[in-house]
């Protein structure tokens, strides 16, 4: 069988990962095998906090409503009930956006729930 050489694919390779690891402290941006595990770590973070920052953007944004509806005398799951007895469908996002920019607005929503209720 013949001999392959991979001089030029490996250098390829080699310089991808040492591109991917810059500004990386150490031997972690210049070491080729110590580089390839800090991004191959650093990737596997990224793919985890992708989802995680879902999560996160909710609690806070129930946490947002939850201070909000605390202020005006109700709970967060009343007032969520309410809101889906009145018909609204406002997603958390919207609700803890108007709970901080439009203070009067979400009072009026709030009374809304409360009669619905």
């Amino acid at each position: 069988m013949a001999r392959v050489r991979r001089g030029n694919r490996r250098l390829l390779r080699r310089k991808k990962i040492l591109q991917l690891s810059k500004g990386y402290w150490g031997a972690k941006s210049k070491l080729h095998s110590a580089a390839r595990e800090q991004v191959l770590k650093s990737l596997a973070y990224a793919y985890r906090d992708r989802r995680q920052k879902k999560r996160n953007f909710r609690s806070l944004w129930i946490i947002r409503i939850n201070a909000a509806t605390k202020q005006r005398h109700l709970s967060y799951s009343q007032f969520v009930h309410g809101l889906k007895m009145a018909g609204l469908n406002l997603n958390r996002k919207v609700l803890a956006d108007i709970a901080v920019r439009d203070p009067k607005g979400f009072d009026k929503l709030v009374e809304m729930a409360r009669l619905k209720m």
